[in-house]
């Protein structure tokens, strides 16, 4: 499923030692994660109140998106014209390895998507001293009348003289780096009931034009796709709409996927431009139906916007794009994660999940079979993907993968590096392949699986693969003596729970007959954060969970009765089926039930603490671990949703990745404590932390202005996570650049 479900647990009681639950807030936050009734400051223009919720529609055809509202949508732009693939702009990597020193020009700083950054004015000795420099507020949280689907995730990028950031809800801004003042703003006008799962917009992608002129509009643009399907260029020192890209800056996304309705299909990830094609891949809500919207992967020329290619799972040999009344083919696995590009190679790195309907595989196709749960490498020239490496196989335990693919030299046999590529995932199985061929660098093993499955006509795969040469970002399976609670009756409750599922550990089968435990759950071991890596050290970054799922298969008649439909059912209502937790599943036998495995009494997991960790791993010595423990503590968290104010560091569910620099610093939100931490790389003591007005979950980003490092993180806070929401960049810094 697309993120966290909606449980951000804790800690222990200083008498019982439970795990505890988030204490669940939102609106704008103010300091230490309290309302705060401070609005947007000069500079700082919030968004036009979006529209009230609106009823969704039922609507098919070759022009899906019914009107929304007044403006431009993906429902009144034309469709785009196609280009040769040999039309495409022949042109220089637009990323360098070694990007400018102070800049963050991608989602992951460089072209490898390290984090890694080799700026050292802040350091372990001096990150005590750290101070808010600025603030800036997007003006994007939910208004009064809107159920809370905010999430922003959004890392900002640096080039030059401009911090470019985008708001949940899509606007792009540039701000001064040094003082946060908004220099422009276009707002992209995405409605409310556009919000898919979330509202979220992890970044922006900086591209240099080798068509247009350098000092002429859009030479240096910004790509981003919106939660309505569209993909946006806007030139770089304006904020002006690009006239030469699609139809007035703008494409329609929706052409060629055929019947869907607002909030079906979304794209929140930056989009990778490789040797002159964007590659474009976009959620598709889970839980809804067998033959939901396709997972079609498409490049775009970055020069004109004009189509170039798709790779159509169940089509494989067809790269076009349909007309008339065809489609791309429905179900197919999808892709929401960040991808990463390969110049060199010429080939995007693309995380798949699985088909839809997760929990049940009886009706997909052997080629969906094939890269369900995978890394897939494409050919960026023609669209045919060059190799496929499995994480999953038949996957029906929503284990798509949401992080980006790391790229990394690795020593080899002879002596000379191989181009390495790290693929962590949510089992916590951290897969290295030679990203020429696909192939394992480091051991992976095929071991035998439980048993093959009870659902009639849906037999499990007998092995799945095993990373021998990665430690394990997981603990053991669990048993009955690990349910914990906060009183020896609540613990009670947990092991009757516990010896009512099925569970024969990881892999155990979907059941109609009662609840199976899903361990390691759907938000297990590395999701959308995914890692960092200090290529001058050696030492790999992740941060990872320990969150076990309560699932169980429902017979149609019993879906029906739950109030379970499909998003684009005219009688769907909110809360009868969505991306996370219960599900219609319709065109298949079965709906889906899945809860998080804890006491609903309490709110508390019903399995012992740690539930979040952080490790280091050194990739140059063997991939040993060098330190680990454990990342959250319990001040904002607590049973029945009330914090405890406690700061035991006990680890909590954390989503949002970290940052490396040559400072010897990691820096980390993530937690549902609300914090971000600067921890020692080489140590894992943590030598200073601050308390964010919002939420944590989204990937920090540090960058040089006027001769000084800054840290940013987006402390916008997560619906599902439970942290505060706010609509909040926050920005930080020594006091020498402060005074400046």
């Amino acid at each position: 499923m697309r993120r966290p479900y909606l449980l951000a647990t804790a800690a222990g009681l200083a008498l019982a030692c439970s795990p505890l639950i988030a204490h669940a807030q939102f609106a704008p936050a103010g300091a230490g994660g309290e309302p705060s009734s401070s609005v947007p400051g000069p500079g700082n223009a919030s968004e036009p109140t979006e529209n009230s919720p609106k009823s969704q529609s039922y609507f098919a055809g070759p022009s899906p998106y019914a009107p929304q509202a007044p403006g431009v949508n993906a429902a009144n732009l034309p469709d785009i014209e196609s280009i040769d693939p040999s039309q495409v702009p022949a042109m220089a990597p637009q990323q360098s390895a070694n990007p400018a020193r102070g800049d963050w020009v991608a989602y992951g700083r460089d072209d490898h998507q390290t984090r890694y950054s080799p700026l050292s004015e802040i350091t372990p000795e001096n990150a005590s001293k750290l101070k808010v420099a600025f603030v800036y507020h997007t003006g994007s949280y939910p208004r009064p009348g809107q159920v809370n689907k905010w999430a922003a995730e959004t890392t900002p990028i640096k080039v030059g003289d401009g911090l470019y950031t985008c708001s949940a809800m899509n606007d792009i801004i540039k701000l001064d780096p040094a003082t946060g003042k908004q220099i422009w703003r276009r707002n992209v006008d995405v409605k409310y009931h556009s919000i898919p799962y979330t509202a979220a917009c992890k970044g922006v992608t900086y591209f240099t034009s080798s068509v247009v002129p350098e000092g002429q509009p859009c030479h240096n643009r910004l790509i981003e796709g919106t939660l309505d399907m569209r993909l946006i260029a806007v030139d770089a020192e304006t904020g002006d709409f690009c006239p030469n890209f699609g139809h007035g800056g703008q494409v329609n996304l929706m052409q060629g996927l055929g019947e869907s309705v607002p909030g079906f299909v979304s794209m929140t990830a930056p989009p990778p431009v490789i040797n002159g094609v964007v590659v474009v891949n976009h959620e598709v809500l889970d839980g809804q139906r067998r033959w939901a919207p396709s997972g079609v992967i498409r490049g775009y020329d970055a020069e004109s916007g004009k189509f170039v290619w798709a790779w159509d799972v169940n089509n494989p040999d067809d790269h076009s794009q349909p007309t008339g009344n065809r489609h791309y083919s429905r179900g197919t696995p999808n892709s929401w994660a960040t991808l990463t590009g390969d110049n060199e190679e010429g080939l995007v790195y693309v995380p798949t999940g699985n088909s839809a309907a997760d929990y049940y595989s009886a009706l997909r196709s052997d080629a969906e079979n094939k890269v369900s749960s995978a890394v897939v490498a494409i050919d960026v020239k023609t669209g045919s993907p060059r190799w496929v490496f499995q994480t999953a196989h038949k996957d029906v335990w929503d284990y798509d993968i949401g992080s980006q693919a790391t790229l990394m030299d690795m020593p080899g046999p002879d002596g000379q590096t191989v181009p390495a590529l790290i693929m962590p995932t949510k089992r916590g199985q951290t897969f290295v392949l030679d990203r020429r061929t696909g192939k394992p660098i480091l051991p992976v093993e095929e071991r035998p699986a439980p048993s093959p499955g009870v659902i009639p006509g849906d037999p499990r795969s007998p092995t799945q693969p095993w990373s021998v040469g990665m430690p394990a970002l997981r603990v053991p399976d669990l048993k009955e003596t690990d349910m914990w609670g906060m009183s020896p009756i609540d613990q009670l409750f947990c092991r009757i729970k516990f010896r009512r599922a099925n569970y024969v550990g990881e892999f155990t089968p979907p059941s109609v007959d009662k609840p199976w435990i899903e361990y390691p759950g759907y938000n297990g071991g590395s999701d959308w954060g995914s890692m960092s890596y200090d290529p001058q050290s050696g030492i790999l970054i992740a941060n990872w969970n320990i969150t076990p799922m309560y699932d169980q298969l429902v017979t149609r008649k019993k879906a029906d009765s739950l109030g379970l439909m499909p998003i684009d059912d005219p009688n769907f209502k909110p809360g009868g089926g969505g991306a996370e937790g219960n599900g219609a599943m319709d065109g298949t036998p079965y709906g889906i039930v899945v809860t998080p495995f804890w006491d609903q009494y309490t709110g508390m997991m019903c399995n012992r603490p740690p539930y979040g960790m952080i490790t280091a791993i050194d990739m140059k010595h063997g991939q040993k671990v060098l330190w680990q423990h454990p990342l959250g503590t319990a001040r904002a968290n607590g049973p029945w949703g009330l914090p405890t104010g406690l700061p035991w560091e006990i680890g909590t569910p954390n989503n949002g990745g970290s940052v490396v620099t040559g400072g010897g610093l990691i820096f980390i939100g993530a937690a549902t404590d609300n914090q971000i931490r600067a921890i020692d790389e080489h140590t894992g003591k943590v030598v200073w932390s601050a308390v964010l007005p919002g939420g944590g979950q989204a990937n920090p980003m540090t960058y040089e202005a006027n001769g000084h490092q800054y840290v940013a993180i987006m402390a916008g806070g997560h619906h599902f996570m439970m942290t505060p929401v706010s609509d909040q960049l926050v920005v930080y810094a020594l006091p020498d650049a402060i005074k400046q």
